[in-house]
């Protein structure tokens, strides 16, 4: 099980919910102003899972409001993003003049050196999403691309947003499969899969890394191929054709001589994201 922090409101006294979850939510992201109609008894709950120098947070809260202000901005400035992704209930943020609004099928970015509002959950039910932190320093992108990170809208349903989507939800659903010391090596993984993502939403993929590249594609075609097993046709001209790549390059793939896969623990994703083959050359 990855090393995590759990917080549930209903563990404290009714005055102390809500502002004891202001300050753990500031000190998972940035500090923050929050309001919400439900302040006098907030429900909300948080675990933060530790994946090295990023962290992923699964939550469940109230309707209410996160407000990221230039006052705050110009104190100490963590330099990072943050990506939401809403599981039930919809986001919207506003920046500036801009709404935007992010359901299930969206990955919302925030800037914590950009002023932001975010509008989650509603009257009818609580809001439930995984939040993701990772240092802009990690991101082995150009300043200039980071800066527009924000203004994305990146798909949860196809390409690096779904292989993002994917790992947070199986996150989010359960980490006892995985050991503490696998934290940095899934904080590697998601750091890879967000530059892919968010260099491709800037058809700038040849700014990344040799290596970022390297990986990013070896998880698209795993993944790729779990989830197409049953399929007679998978044979290396097909998955090189999926991914825009020559087949001799993928000469090497489990389906090459029909070998199937199961799920990876040891050193890496389980689940869709990095199977291992039985039969593959070590």
């Amino acid at each position: 099980m990855l090393i995590e922090r759990v917080f549930r409101s209903e563990d404290l006294p009714p005055a102390d919910r809500f502002d004891s979850w202001r300050e753990l939510v500031s000190q998972t992201h940035a500090p923050l102003e929050l309001r919400s109609d439900h302040w006098a008894d907030f429900r909300a709950s948080q675990r933060v899972l530790d994946l090295g120098a990023v962290s992923v947070w699964p939550t469940t809260f109230q309707p209410l409001c996160f407000r990221r202000t230039p006052k705050l901005i110009r104190q100490p400035d963590p330099e990072g993003l943050h990506i939401s992704l809403p599981l039930s209930g919809a986001l919207r943020a506003v920046r500036g003049e801009e709404e935007t609004v992010y359901g299930p099928d969206s990955l919302c970015v925030v800037d914590t050196s950009r002023p932001v509002d975010i509008h989650g959950g509603d009257d009818a039910s609580l809001h439930t999403g995984v939040g993701l932190e990772v240092p802009k320093a990690l991101l082995p992108l150009p300043r200039n691309q980071l800066d527009h990170a924000a203004r994305l809208r990146l798909s949860a349903q196809e390409g690096f947003g779904s292989l993002l989507a994917q790992l947070l939800t199986q996150l989010a659903r359960s980490t006892n499969s995985y050991q503490p010391s696998d934290g940095p090596r899934l904080g590697t993984v998601v750091v890879d899969l967000l530059s892919a993502l968010i260099a491709h939403a800037l058809d700038s993929d040849n700014s990344l890394p040799p290596e970022t590249r390297q990986q990013a594609l070896f998880l698209r075609i795993r993944a790729f191929v779990q989830g197409h097993l049953h399929d007679p046709q998978l044979r290396p001209p097909a998955i090189a054709a999926a991914h825009h790549i020559s087949s001799n390059r993928h000469s090497g793939t489990p389906a090459a001589s029909g070998r199937r896969c199961r799920p990876r623990h040891a050193g890496g994703v389980s689940g869709p994201v990095h199977p291992h083959c039985e039969g593959q050359k070590r």
